[in-house]
C-alpha cells in the first residue's frame, strides 16, 4: 500500500465530508430514490419509506430543498397542494445510488447470505 502524505490525505478526505454532510444519515438518498420514483407529495414520499417520521421527513425534505436536490412546489389550490420534485442536480446523485445500491446487495450477501 502506499503512504500518502498529510496534504494528499486532505486533498481526498475534504471532498467526500462536503458530499457526506449533503446525503448522510439514515433518510436523504431514501427521500431522493423516492421522489425520483414519482412520489411527489408529502405522504406518498412518508408512505414509501418505513418508519420514517412526519417531523423528520420535513426536516429531510427541507434540508434536501436548501442544497437544491428537489424542488418544492406550492400551488394555490383549495386545499392548499405542494409537490415535490427532483432537480436536474439531483441526477448527479444517480451513479453514487447505483453505486451504494449494488455495495449493499454484495455487502448482505457476504454478510447474511441472502
Amino acid at each position: 500500500m502506499i503512504k500518502h502524505n498529510h496534504t494528499e490525505c486532505t486533498s481526498a478526505m475534504i471532498p467526500v465530508r462536503d458530499a457526506l454532510d449533503v446525503i448522510s444519515g439514515k433518510w436523504k438518498l431514501q427521500i431522493i430514490i423516492s421522489i425520483s420514483s414519482g412520489n411527489k407529495r408529502f405522504r406518498e414520499i412518508e408512505r414509501s419509506i418505513p418508519k420514517i417520521t412526519s417531523k423528520v421527513l420535513a426536516k429531510e425534505l427541507k434540508d434536501l430543498e436548501e442544497h437544491q436536490l428537489i424542488k418544492r412546489t406550492v400551488y394555490d389550490e383549495s386545499p392548499v397542494l405542494v409537490e415535490y420534485t427532483p432537480t436536474s442536480y439531483s441526477d448527479s446523485l444517480q451513479d453514487v445510488i447505483a453505486a451504494l445500491r449494488k455495495w449493499g446487495m454484495n455487502h448482505r450477501k457476504k454478510i447474511i447470505g441472502k
